[in-house]
């Protein structure tokens, strides 16, 4: 990327990612007055599918038992499972709240990667630290009060849920390896298997589609939306974060959701902004650099030595 090194191409990739996956909370919100939670998923990750064939149309070879497992595995973590999880705890509770809970998943995505690979992975003083300041952070923005943040406990519990289910997609993406393969191929390999196993969802949960209703420019441009950018932009950029700086330092990146979501949402959603969820994003974003600050020591050195 124009040259940068691949610690700084990693780590802008993460930070894309998140700020666009930030603002999906608010586009499947309004999405979800005209369809089911399966059918926003399934309709969103076909059409994901169908872009990324045209972006680059080579599929994948077979690549071995062993990673066809892990792209099987990656894709119902994080996709089909967790996002059937995320919309159905959206029409529970606000796009804000699924938003800040978003940003729990560097815990568990840290302290997984700290035991299942031992070495890889440090649990550093900053990390947890960051980690603390960032989630005082986010308490305060989800009790800034019932007129900006109602708490609706069932929504919420499900959206953790979700969160604990996507952070093994983390884990696993960065083990699978297929010499040659682009990103893309992969992450379009493990798309087909989340799909495979959505129609189930779409049975089981309802998913009948008005084609009325999705023709509606709103609707339409909000599934183009969640389909190009938020999937398979977001999904590329992520995975190829993944293998620049690893599983934890990536995950950090998650903590700038929230304060995306919390602004859109004042800003499409007439939510109101209190003092308290102001203070809330300034901590959040205060925790991402303290948890990452031992790389961001290191890319100031180098800045300063250029």
């Amino acid at each position: 990327m124009f040259g940068c090194s691949s610690a700084v191409k990693g780590h802008f990739l993460a930070l894309f990612a998140n700020v666009i996956w930030g603002s999906t909370f608010i586009s499947t919100k309004v999405l979800l007055d005209d369809f089911s939670p399966a059918a926003v998923m399934f309709i969103r990750f076909v059409m994901a599918y169908i872009f990324m064939c045209m972006i680059f149309p080579k599929a994948l070879s077979f690549s071995g038992f062993r990673n066809e497992a892990m792209m099987l595995v990656a894709g119902f973590c994080g996709v089909t499972a967790y996002y059937q999880l995320e919309n159905v705890a959206l029409t529970y509770t606000y796009a804000s709240n699924v938003g800040v809970i978003f940003a729990i998943i560097p815990f568990f995505v840290g302290v997984q990667a700290h035991f299942i690979f031992k070495g890889e992975e440090k649990l550093s003083k900053y990390f947890l630290g960051g980690f603390a300041v960032a989630m005082t952070g986010i308490l305060l923005i989800t009790f800034s009060g019932a007129t900006f943040l109602g708490l609706r406990p069932q929504g919420d519990l499900i959206a953790i849920l979700g969160c604990i289910i996507w952070s093994f997609y983390a884990i696993i993406v960065k083990r699978i390896t297929i010499p040659g393969a682009k990103t893309i191929m992969v992450t379009r390999r493990i798309f087909f298997y989340a799909i495979m196993m959505m129609i189930p969802c779409m049975y089981l949960w309802g998913g009948d589609v008005n084609l009325n209703q999705f023709l509606e420019p709103k609707n339409c441009l909000n599934f183009v939306y969640l389909s190009l950018f938020a999937s398979v932009l977001c999904y590329l950029s992520w995975n190829t974060a993944l293998k620049h700086i690893g599983a934890m330092a990536t995950s950090a990146y998650i903590y700038v959701g929230p304060v995306v979501t919390v602004v859109l949402s004042v800003i499409i959603l007439d939510e109101q902004l209190t003092c308290w969820s102001f203070m809330g994003m300034v901590l959040t974003m205060a925790g991402l650099i303290l948890s990452e600050w031992l790389n961001v020591r290191k890319l100031l050195i180098k800045a300063t030595e250029n």
